[in-house]
């Protein structure tokens, strides 16, 4: 297939969808001073700009490297291919010695969204709160009103679930801007995963309710079908306000500090190859995200001292900046075939029918978020973690690697085209689905440094993939839970079994060993950009 396919589509038919004209203006004229400056409009500096900008006599300035999503960034099913474009930054992981072995250039890709919405706008969609005890642990580590009590209100106040059997659930909440929805599509595999937990001794469960150990049906970020980013949630609503400004093809370059009083008093930026300086009254606002936050903070000399001076940026404040990197990581690539047609191929998906389904009624595989059905969060045998404390969480894909005609699953992983053939050559274009077991606590810590100090440069970032073993482990449990689940009585009647043929470059272990799942996962494991 035309890998070109669906986006050139979705580009031809925005037109229809917002009328020719940006839904968001990209200020152009700036104050020479506002109150507020906050840097990145992505699930942080969307919300900052939304509730600062309340207040009418506050000016409030919102700084975006990236433009506006199109149509293509709506459409849940194609969230893969919103990677391989520009609201992706395209970031790749330093080399590791025990890391993305076999994926393009041995290095992981990190995708990292760009635009307005962040990586709201690509990101595969699935709203997961996490488990009540991610932030009482916060709460116990020296942080006080970050407990699982306190952030309740908060998930509640922000979302409008759109499921109608969790609309009076004393965890969710109908009156907030982002919606909540499960997708109106549904295949034949999503009762027999449920199933197939059961008989595991889990129960159907809301995911995000009072108990997160079970199996349910993806929950998703759309709104009648379609994406819905933190931009759409937050900032289009409010984008005419007098007061706030919103400016896109904006490349904060620095935070200006006084290096008396170590306050920030204003940025400086890139746009459209013009620099400005605008100057903040109250607060700069750093949001940025996980990669791009620490990279400006050390450009602007807050960062550690040995660092700065390796890459000749002066210190303003020796502090431990860009510690502490951690991601989910998971297994991609299992593959189930089935003897029913039973799975959403990708080839399936040009039909017109399907198509004018979603662009008209917002229906069909196309709301499938990022083709995600189900989801499980499970413990493993070997779990390190207390009984009610999941340590691996499952994502059943209505489809698989097998039928990634486009590239575009394989283009955001990295996954090489040799590897690709020889391990799916077989079985392309048949009807299969896939299971993703993520490791949802990493032990292993990495770090984001300085490249240079040119702010156009891309950060270095030291993964430390699997430098604790247990993570390998945990994450390897996971892989077989996931196979076993599969193999087992449920799954019996459309004949789904694990595709016979070895990872390549995992040939060399014994199938469905132990050494060979940590070779698969040392070689195609990958981040889901969960930093």
């Amino acid at each position: 297939m035309d890998n070109t396919f669906f986006q050139t589509l979705f580009d031809e038919t925005s037109v229809l969808f917002n009328n020719g004209t940006p839904r968001i203006p990209d200020t152009t004229v700036f104050r020479k001073e506002y109150d507020f400056i906050i840097i990145g409009a992505g699930s942080g500096g969307s919300v900052m700009a939304n509730r600062l900008s309340e207040m009418r006599d506050w000016n409030v300035l919102l700084l975006e490297a990236g433009k506006e999503g199109n149509m293509l960034t709506e459409v849940p099913l194609t969230a893969g291919l919103t990677s391989i474009t520009g609201y992706n930054w395209g970031y790749k992981a330093d080399p590791m010695k025990g890391a993305c072995l076999g994926l393009k250039g041995g290095v992981c890709n990190w995708p990292k969204g760009r635009g307005l919405g962040g990586t709201s706008l690509i990101n595969f969609l699935i709203y997961t709160r996490g488990h009540r005890k991610d932030y009482d642990g916060w709460e116990q580590a020296g942080n006080p009103g970050w407990g699982f009590r306190d952030v309740l209100e908060y998930f509640k106040k922000s979302e409008r679930v759109q499921i109608p059997e969790l609309r009076n659930s004393p965890y969710r909440s109908t009156a907030g801007p982002v919606d909540v929805e499960e997708s109106a599509f549904e295949t034949p595999l999503l009762k027999r995963f449920i199933e197939a937990g059961r008989d595991l001794g889990y129960m159907e469960t809301d995911p995000n309710g009072e108990i997160q150990l079970g199996f349910g049906k993806a929950q998703a970020t759309m709104r009648r079908g379609r994406r819905c980013s933190a931009a759409k949630a937050y900032l289009v609503p409010v984008a005419k306000r007098p007061n706030l400004d919103i400016s896109m093809y904006s490349r904060v370059t620095k935070i200006l500090i006084d290096p008396v009083t170590k306050l920030a008093y204003g940025v400086e930026f890139i746009k459209r190859k013009r620099r400005y300086v605008i100057r903040a009254r109250k607060e700069v606002i750093l949001a940025a995200g996980a990669i791009a936050s620490p990279q400006l903070l050390m450009l602007s000399g807050v960062g550690p001292k040995d660092h700065l001076n390796e890459v000749g940026v002066p210190v303003v404040q020796d502090l431990p900046v860009g510690f502490n990197l951690q991601d989910h990581l998971n297994l991609p690539g299992l593959v189930f075939p089935v003897n029913q047609p039973v799975t959403v191929r990708e080839r399936d998906m040009r039909s017109p029918w399907y198509i004018l389904d979603y662009m008209i009624h917002g229906r069909g595989p196309f709301t499938s978020p990022g083709g995600a059905e189900g989801v499980a969060f499970v413990k493993t045998n070997i779990s390190f973690t207390p009984s009610d404390y999941p340590d691996i969480e499952l994502v059943m894909g209505t489809g698989a690697y097998n039928n990634d005609e486009s590239g575009s699953l394989r283009a955001t992983i990295g996954i090489t085209d040799e590897f690709y053939r020889n391990t799916y050559g077989s079985i392309l274009g048949k009807h299969a689905f896939s299971v993703s077991p993520v490791l949802m606590r990493p032990k292993s810590r990495g770090r984001i440094m300085l490249k240079s100090a040119n702010p156009f440069h891309w950060p270095r970032m030291v993964g430390n993939f699997y430098a604790d073993y247990d993570d390998l482990v945990v994450l390897r449990e996971g892989v077989k839970l996931t196979v076993d689940l599969i193999e087992s009585r449920s799954f019996h009647g459309i004949g789904a079994r694990l595709h016979s043929t070895p990872f390549y470059g995992c040939e060399q272990h014994r199938f469905r060993s132990d050494e060979y799942w940590e070779c698969a996962i040392r070689r195609i494991g990958s981040t889901l950009q969960h930093q």
